[in-house]
């Protein structure tokens, strides 16, 4: 149930950020997320630059990116 409520916090809309996936329907796409952590940004300093996010949006955006590189549909 956990995972739902986590993808649930995943939104897709043509108005926002072009169709990409993003966190929340807020303008930040999940692949800002996955390349702030790639690039060894921690949750704490990434929530500290981006106020609005909160954190289970940073473990929606990874479980997000989890399910795709599995093929899964998402």
């Amino acid at each position: 149930m956990m995972e739902n409520n986590l993808l649930q916090r995943i939104t897709i809309d043509p108005e926002i950020c072009h169709g990409k996936p993003s966190i929340r329907g807020l303008r930040y796409p999940v692949e800002m997320i996955l390349d702030l952590l790639g690039s060894g940004m921690t949750n704490e300093e990434i929530l500290a630059d981006y106020e609005d996010l909160e954190r289970e949006d940073i473990l929606a955006a990874l479980r997000f990116a989890a399910k795709l590189s599995k093929g899964e549909r998402v």
